[in-house]
């Protein structure tokens, strides 16, 4: 079906508590706010999962595999690959995590042993932004591919007749299927530009990666995750998040107690 993959492979980092707010079926993904040292709240609408950034504040994705088997995890911010910076799509490079391993995804991958810190910023600031790529800023896109099974060799297999030969040797060769055209990211929405949050190219950090293989069990991803993304103050404009109610101080018109002297 896919041909087997070069892909990075991040060291797995276990024992991450499980977050409430994980989004995803065969792994939860998190965004977890660095600076702020807390996993941001996902908020639900129309369909779409939102997380609100604040300017400045470095942030990660973490995801947790309990697929029940090894996966592939193609992952975009702002409609870029976060490993080759190439303008992203689900053929191409990512992490591998097996079975109820994690990982946090901290920033753009420079080389096997470097990666450039995530942080939320304004859209012009962005990386996508500054190479060219603002079409789909605000958005946070992972595709999930399980791997292919190893089939199970027969101990002693029955020897092949000759009609069997000859219908085997007949037998046209599987055709491939054409890939769907389609982006780990969706297009964001023309309003309020300037005020929109991206993801900034940020200071360089230690993170060590390896190379390894990893076969697709299919063309397409198992699972397509989209975490869309934007200040609380865009967001509650929105109406993805509900405006704050300022209530009036409450007055107790019952204090008990007697009537003093005057």
């Amino acid at each position: 079906m896919s041909r087997p993959a070069l892909v990075l492979a991040l060291t797995a980092l276990l024992g991450l508590a499980p977050a409430a707010h994980a989004v995803g079926s065969l792994t939860d993904i998190n965004i977890y706010d660095r600076t702020a040292g807390q996993t941001l709240p996902v908020y639900y609408r129309d369909g779409q999962y939102f997380v609100a950034g604040e300017p400045g504040h470095e942030y990660q994705i973490q995801i947790r595999n309990h697929s029940g088997g090894d996966v592939l995890t193609v992952v975009s911010v702002d409609g870029v690959n976060v490993v080759s910076g190439e303008t992203a799509h689900w053929r191409q490079s990512g992490y591998v995590l097996d079975n109820w391993d994690s990982l946090e995804i901290k920033g753009w991958r420079k080389s096997l042993e470097r990666t450039a810190a995530f942080y939320f910023t304004r859209l012009p600031d962005s990386y996508a932004a500054r190479t060219g790529r603002p079409d789909n800023v605000g958005v946070i896109g992972i595709a999930v591919f399980q791997r292919k099974p190893v089939p199970v060799p027969i101990p002693y297999p029955a020897p092949m007749t000759r009609a069997d030969e000859g219908a085997a040797a007949g037998a046209p060769a599987e055709s491939r299927q054409q890939a769907e055209s389609g982006k780990l990211s969706n297009r964001a929405r023309p309003e309020a530009e300037a005020a929109r949050l991206g993801t900034g190219h940020g200071r360089s950090e230690t993170s060590y990666a390896r190379y390894t293989t990893f076969e697709r069990a299919t063309e397409s991803p198992a699972e397509i995750i989209s975490i869309r993304y934007d200040s609380r103050r865009n967001l509650v404009s929105q109406g993805v998040i509900p405006a704050e109610v300022v209530r009036p101080l409450a007055v107790n018109p019952f204090p008990g107690g007697f009537v003093p002297d005057p």
